[in-house]
């Protein structure tokens, strides 16, 4: 067993309430200094765990993720701040991670993961901690963690749910043993489409750094078995114990998945039967002139009402998504159809609904209002 690092007299002080702690001691934060964990996301769930994990002195901090600070992640990415926006999350993640503590390396990657690189990144860590937003990269980081053989500390989150586990097949049951099989990808918003209550992450992405501290420590009881879940209406929380599936593709018996897949096609995100293609989508400007040029065009907005107040395009028709299947005979099945949504996969699928109904001239509005307000009309509010 490889020794493990001294603590420089800064570092005891810095760390003194963790190390009067009988269950963690001088032995347990050199475990913690010692330590390699890598974060999937830097973002909702990965800007609480990377703060806590540095504050606790995890030794080596990885980071992977591939996006830019967007305004409307500061309602619930704590990492982040106003004079971020517009950077790399690496960068601003970085920055933040050695103003909380100098002592913690932090490793990044600024790469989409996937299942040409996952192996290479994940296999220099001790643990993962899963805060994607997304089930093919939750399917990736599942299989490649069992593969691996690495703790995969999960996390996720939906409107006012989350939910918290560990994940490790070499005692316990993996991802894939909850969850065989992933959901129809139109079933499950994203968190632009679904919202997120704001402080939801900082939950659960704080009981993944206490997971993986307990982990790393080798303290108490951790979630390996048991699926934590938090209704933050109610604060209520519950849980669900967990059994290792025999038939599991990865971790069973027989396992069939001995190597990573493609998991966009895996979780039915590509394109096959989805309607794609020239002349199913309109251009936000183009849209415009041809609006003008043609006042009977039909602008049907299928998202929610309370969206509807939030930010509406003037002579647009409100039939809710939802609502659209049992409504199709108050649309003129003549007129030129353009549906939008917030972004545009909402409208996608109400094209295909309409399509699929019979009306002939259907397209959906590229980007939703949200390209509308950037490119048309900059007094509709971006939300």
């Amino acid at each position: 067993m490889a020794s493990l690092p001294t603590l420089s007299s800064a570092e005891i002080l810095r760390y003194s309430r963790h190390l009067i702690l009988p269950d963690i001691a001088l032995v347990g934060q050199q475990r913690l200094k010692a330590a390699r964990v890598l974060l999937v996301g830097a973002g909702g769930l990965g800007s609480p765990a990377a703060l806590y994990l540095a504050a606790a002195g995890v030794g080596t901090l990885g980071l992977v993720d591939w996006d830019v600070v967007d305004v409307t992640s500061l309602q619930r990415q704590l990492m982040h701040g106003t004079a971020a926006v517009g950077r790399s999350k690496l960068d601003s993640a970085r920055a933040r991670l050695h103003d909380l503590n100098p002592h913690v390396h932090v490793e990044t990657f600024a790469a989409k993961l996937t299942s040409t690189n996952a192996l290479d990144i994940l296999r220099n860590f001790d643990i993962v901690v899963d805060g994607s937003d997304n089930f093919p990269t939750r399917y990736l980081v599942n299989d490649a963690c069992v593969l691996l053989g690495k703790p995969n500390v999960y996390g996720s989150i939906f409107r006012f749910d989350g939910q918290a586990s560990v994940f490790d097949a070499r005692v316990g049951p993996c991802y894939r043993c909850l969850f065989s099989d992933p959901p129809p990808p139109d079933l499950v918003p994203s968190c632009a489409e679904g919202g997120v209550l704001g402080v939801l992450p900082g939950i659960i992405g704080s009981i993944q750094a206490l997971e993986t501290i307990k982990l790393i420590v080798g303290v108490g009881d951790t979630l390996v078995g048991r699926l934590l879940l938090c209704d933050a209406r109610r604060m209520q929380f519950r849980e669900l114990a967990l059994a290792k599936d025999p038939d599991c593709p990865v971790c069973g018996t027989h396992p069939t998945v001995t190597a990573l897949i493609d998991y966009e096609a895996f979780c039915g995100m590509g394109d096959e039967g989805r309607a794609t293609g020239e002349g199913v989508e309109i251009a936000a400007a183009e849209l415009k002139r041809e609006w003008a040029s043609n006042p009977k065009l039909v602008l049907l907005d299928v998202r929610e009402p309370h969206e509807y107040e939030i930010a509406r395009i003037d002579g647009a028709r409100l039939i809710p998504l939802s609502e659209l299947p049992g409504r199709l005979a108050e649309i003129d099945g003549r007129a030129e159809i353009v549906t939008h949504c917030h972004h545009g996969a909402r409208s996608l699928r109400a094209l295909e609904l309409l399509k699929g109904a019979g009306f002939a001239h259907v397209r959906s509005l590229q980007g939703g209002i949200d390209a509308w307000s950037v490119d048309v009309d900059p007094a509709v509010p971006r939300y």
